[in-house]
């Protein structure tokens, strides 16, 4: 008789900092056999992996990355050893996570599969900044979007969705600020648009506030962290906070 495999989680790490995890992805973790893990998870959280085969498979742009073909098949030759599988992600899974392409892999395979969510960047973001993504009267409508792609992929029609959108998220940017903020300024949106960039968020790293126009002319400097470029007249208030003690423009949390 063929033996049972096991199962995959997708597990969400979260952000960054350990205690922002769920309680059931701790327990998943606690529980797992093996544990492929992204290169942004927090080691306190791959540390609650005590009893589990810990694996790196992260993806970093710039950096030596796992082929993701690669991941699939390591996930589903595991799970046909242990009983439980996790695969730990930073952030959320079903965001910017190649979630779907684990998920189909897995399905193809018989190979049963949950998915676990996890709090977004963005969240922790808005929460440290002590603003609200969605405000009565000011914003209706967040678009998270990324102007990356892979290769051989087409180009990603980002633009569209930040000129749509009260408020915007922009992830895995930080390098193309600079061209990213003259897009949006070329489509109309206005030079004293209020952006923020987070750096590393729930975890320490550089919060700053600037406009639009300053975004273009400037970008968003060295980075040694996951960056997100927020926008949106939501920040208007903390902008002016900002500006109004310069100390506080750029802050370390």
């Amino acid at each position: 008789m063929k033996p049972r495999a096991g199962t995959v989680y997708l597990v969400g790490a979260g952000p960054g900092a350990p205690d922002l995890l769920t309680l059931r992805a701790a327990r998943l973790i606690e529980r797992a056999d093996i544990v492929f893990h992204d290169a942004l998870v927090h080691p306190d959280t791959i540390a609650l992996a005590a009893r589990a085969i810990t694996v790196a498979v992260g993806k970093r742009h710039g950096a030596h990355s796992t082929a993701q073909v690669f991941i699939n098949k390591r996930l589903i030759d595991a799970a046909r050893r242990h009983a439980v599988v996790v695969r730990l992600k930073g952030g959320d899974p079903m965001l910017f996570g190649r979630a779907q392409e684990e998920l189909d892999a897995l399905d193809a395979a018989g190979i049963a599969c949950e998915v676990v969510p996890g709090v977004t960047a963005a969240q922790a973001a808005a929460a440290e900044l002590r603003v609200s993504l969605t405000r009565r009267g000011i914003s209706r409508s967040v678009a998270f979007a990324t102007p990356r792609v892979g290769r051989d992929e087409s180009p990603s029609d980002w633009s569209a969705a930040l000129t749509r959108a009260d408020t915007a998220v922009l992830y895995m940017a930080a390098n193309e600020a600079a061209p990213v903020a003259a897009r949006l300024l070329a489509l109309g949106r206005p030079r004293d648009w209020p952006v923020a960039i987070v750096e590393s968020a729930s975890l320490k790293g550089k919060r700053e506030f600037m406009t639009l126009e300053a975004l273009a002319r400037d970008g968003a400097g060295a980075r040694s962290g996951p960056t997100l470029i927020l926008f949106g007249e939501v920040l208007r208030d903390a902008l002016a906070r900002a500006d109004a003690v310069p100390e506080r423009h750029c802050v370390a949390a």
